[in-house]
């Protein structure tokens, strides 16, 4: 007879158990004569399946806790939280012309250089990531992905706040009905868990939901975007982010608001119901406003008009892009956020 060892261990994530007995081998005479088993033999049985058991439960419970949720936000030593802010990407423009992947490819180049040089905290996604109305595939979010992706494959979470062309509807280019008719378009297939035949080319943008739904089940846990409160629909990416102090961990030491600030599938504005939601939340988090505070959305304010550059001033370094090109297009219409802002000192900046 000979003496084995069988034993089970757990991660001690989903505590520990361990059995180890000696038990005897069954010989081939005992299993030819159908000898029933010993107690010892028994005990050793009974022990296996107790550790399957132990083994499935814990899988399920695993399973049922879903993704663990990410690491909080913190000051580094020294008091440094490095923001890096991209705006207007607008991946997916033009996409049948060869200026629009040239585009997207210089996007993905200058991404890379500034996060390498860089190597900031967190980035900021300001909307406009994609231009869905370029976009005839089912799932824009092929685009929102690779927008995201140079910070997810360097670790540095971040977050987004959507645009009012993320989830625009197709615009068919006039071009299209000239004598050279439609130019050849390529539609990958959406992802689907059912088998279906390939649609084609699907020309419709894709919602904002979906386009969040689909950013959080790739993040690898580095996004911290958020859908928001469904009372302040059709807004999507309302939500505020906490920056813990290093000194004392559990304090914030900076308080972030995202903001939907509309356009695309619904108006642009900045709506009563959000100027409302800021107020609570900053009054129940900075109620005595000594955290500092940053308030992120895409469209500008009426304001900014005010005292935006027009097309015309010929603004030059450290600025670069079509500043000098366009006037500003604003929100619809103003429902108080820009005096919120005012009444609050806390607020330091406020980008869009």
């Amino acid at each position: 007879r000979q003496l084995s060892f069988f034993s089970s261990k757990f991660s001690p994530d989903i505590g520990s158990w361990v059995c180890c007995h000696i038990h005897p081998r069954l010989t081939p005479t005992e299993l030819n004569g159908h000898r029933p088993p010993s107690a010892r033999q028994m005990r050793w049985w009974q022990c296996r399946l107790a550790a399957a058991v132990a083994l499935l439960a814990a899988v399920l419970a695993l399973g049922a806790a879903g993704p663990r949720s990410p690491a909080p936000l913190r000051f580094a030593p020294g008091g440094r939280f490095k923001l890096a802010l991209f705006a207007d990407l607008h991946y997916g423009e033009n996409a049948w012309t060869d200026w629009g992947p040239a585009q997207d490819d210089a996007s993905d180049r200058v991404m890379a250089a500034v996060l390498d040089a860089e190597n900031p905290d967190f980035v900021v996604y300001l909307g406009d990531l994609v231009t869905a109305n370029n976009v005839p595939v089912a799932n824009a979010s092929l685009y929102w992905d690779r927008a995201i992706s140079p910070a997810r494959r360097r670790g540095v979470p971040w977050s987004t706040v959507f645009g009012n062309h993320d989830d625009m509807p197709f615009e068919w280019p006039p071009e299209w009905f000239s004598p050279a008719g439609v130019p050849p378009v390529h539609c990958p297939p959406a992802a689907s868990a059912m088998p279906e035949p390939d649609p084609g080319c699907i020309f419709r943008g894709t919602p904002r939901v979906e386009l969040m739904t689909a950013e959080l089940d790739r993040a690898c846990g580095l996004s911290r975007s958020s859908v928001g409160p469904r009372e302040l629909w059709p807004g999507v990416s309302n939500y505020v982010l906490q920056v813990l102090s290093h000194e004392k961990p559990h304090d914030p030491a900076l308080l972030m608001y995202f903001l939907d600030s509309g356009g695309g599938s619904y108006p642009e504005v900045v709506s009563c119901a959000q100027v409302t939601w800021f107020h609570s939340q900053s009054r129940f988090l900075n109620p005595d406003g000594r955290i500092p505070e940053l308030v992120f959305w895409h469209v500008p304010s009426t304001a900014y008009v005010k005292v935006a550059p027009k097309a015309t001033s010929e603004v030059r370094k450290p600025c670069v892009g079509s500043l000098n090109e366009e006037d500003v297009a604003p929100q619809v219409a103003e429902w108080g956020m820009m005096d919120a802002l005012a009444h609050r000192p806390s607020v330091k900046v406020s980008e869009f």
